[in-house]
């Protein structure tokens, strides 16, 4: 089965992500991101866009893959991914849907503001690239495509990633690590994810 956890940036969606690998053995994080930087590095400067998710190929790469990992890999696959345009939606989750896969679809939201606050604290400022995307994220999650919410002002990663396991049925094993050891592994997944001009 995927998991695919959307939201606007800053919405915790890796630390989610990551937070729900720990505790799912046999799981593993995939991420769609990449797929765009490889794109992007191989096309002449003409032909790079400001998004990524506007070329097709990244679309059919990324189902490809999921439709490969989904048939070959025994446990959960969890994606961490923006995806806020309903026909990029369709031809990613429903496609993948259509042809058997299970694919449970989570959108983290919040306020503009907790957005903002989030995005501060991994060193983006109110000009960065993300930081412009939140009223178009805030708008596109607000369709009936991106039904499945989970409005995480005020929970911790925590919090969300039981919501998470809870709705998909899945299993938590034990978090044996303390307070400390927590909030070090969240600060280095987040320092590990910090896209510079995407």
């Amino acid at each position: 089965m995927i998991v695919w956890i959307n939201g606007a940036f800053g919405a915790g969606k890796t630390t989610a992500a990551f937070e729900l690998h720990r505790r799912l053995p046999g799981s593993f994080v995939f991420d769609p991101e990449e797929a765009g930087f490889f794109i992007r590095a191989r096309l002449p400067k003409h032909l790079r866009g400001d998004d990524f998710q506007d070329y097709p190929m990244w679309r059919s790469i990324n189902r490809e893959m999921l439709a490969y990992l989904d048939a070959n890999h025994a446990g959960p696959i969890i994606v961490p991914m923006t995806v806020v345009n309903e026909r990029y939606m369709d031809e990613l989750v429903g496609a993948l849907r259509t042809s058997g896969v299970r694919v449970d679809h989570y959108a983290l939201t919040a306020s503009r503001e907790t957005l903002l606050r989030r995005l501060r604290s991994r060193w983006e400022s109110e000009r960065s690239w993300a930081a412009r995307q939140i009223d178009r994220c805030l708008a596109g999650l607000s369709k009936e495509a991106f039904d499945v919410r989970i409005q995480t002002d005020g929970l911790n990663a925590g919090q969300v990633v039981a919501r998470i396991a809870e709705s998909s049925g899945l299993a938590l094993a034990p978090d044996p690590r303390g307070t400390i050891k927590r909030g070090w592994d969240r600060l280095r997944t987040k320092a590990g994810h910090i896209r510079l001009g995407r």
